[in-house]
C-alpha cells in the first residue's frame, strides 16, 4: 500500500504509486521506478520531472516514461516488487 506522509523529492531508485494527486494525467494510477530527477530542466514551481519505468503487478517493466508531477501527491510504496525474471533466477 501507498506510504502517506510528508512531502519529499523522488530519487534514483524510488517505487512511487503516482495518481491523479500528482497530476491529473493520472486518472488510471500507475506504480513507477525512478531512474533518473530531471534538476536541471526549469518547470512550475512545485513540479518536476521524472524518467522511470512503469511497473506492473508482477514487478516487471512495462513502459519507459517521462512524467510530469507534484511531489506532494506522490506516494512511496513500502512493499517491494521483484521483477519475475529475476524471482525465477535468484
Amino acid at each position: 500500500m501507498p506510504e502517506a506522509g510528508p512531502p519529499r523529492k523522488p530519487k534514483c531508485g524510488d517505487l512511487l504509486y503516482v495518481n491523479r494527486a500528482a497530476s491529473v494525467q493520472f486518472v488510471r494510477p500507475i506504480v513507477f521506478r525512478v531512474i533518473r530527477v530531471h534538476d536541471d530542466w526549469h518547470t512550475y514551481h512545485g513540479w518536476l520531472w521524472l524518467d522511470g519505468y512503469e511497473v506492473d503487478a508482477k514487478g516487471d517493466a512495462v513502459a519507459r516514461r517521462s512524467i510530469y508531477v507534484q511531489p506532494a501527491g506522490l506516494r512511496w510504496l513500502t512493499t517491494r516488487l521483484v521483477p519475475r525474471h529475476a524471482a525465477l533466477t535468484g
